[in-house]
């Protein structure tokens, strides 16, 4: 029992990591042979778990940084502004679908667009808090759904039945 808890421990963690997030803890959860749903489902919740932290204080953070002395402050400088360029260039895009777009955006399970990266982004916009978390919350488990989907095999299934 000790070790089935330090395994979805590590699931649990893996999932907070920024960068890898849940779209590495689902295949390692799943190659642990843990069971699908409760990896899934603590994969999830350790996804989600900074995601209030990020959208409340990285602006805040990340502008404390751009004051820092030398060129560390430039390089937060340029982090900053190159975000909310991009923001505002998103924004004009997506118009009033702003929350669907980033839920797009978190929903594809590919490195640098989880939910750190979209709640970064969500700050940067001024987004609001509610909304945003439930965008990032549903792309946390589309790219979930479709990690979990993709460590079963089952796109490597369909490309046989297509081919």
């Amino acid at each position: 029992m000790l070790e089935l808890i330090k395994e979805y421990f590590w699931v649990f963690f893996i999932s907070m990591v920024p960068i890898v997030e849940l779209r590495a803890a689902v295949p390692i959860g799943l190659g642990m042979g843990l069971p699908t749903l409760p990896t899934y489902l603590v994969s999830v919740l350790g996804n989600m778990l900074p995601v209030p932290f990020i959208l409340l204080f990285a602006k805040a953070v990340l502008i404390w940084c751009t004051k820092l002395p030398g060129k560390i402050g430039g390089l937060f400088m340029k982090i900053y502004d190159k975000g909310v360029k991009a923001g505002d260039k998103m924004q004009a895009k997506a118009g009033r679908g702003i929350y669907w777009a980033l839920y797009a955006f978190v929903a594809i399970p590919l490195p640098g667009t989880g939910a750190w990266t979209g709640c970064l982004a969500a700050t940067l916009l001024d987004l609001k808090f509610w909304p945003s978390v439930l965008a990032v919350l549903g792309g946390v488990m589309t790219a979930g759904l479709i990690m979990g989907a993709a460590s079963a095999g089952i796109f490597g299934a369909l490309g046989m039945i297509f081919a």
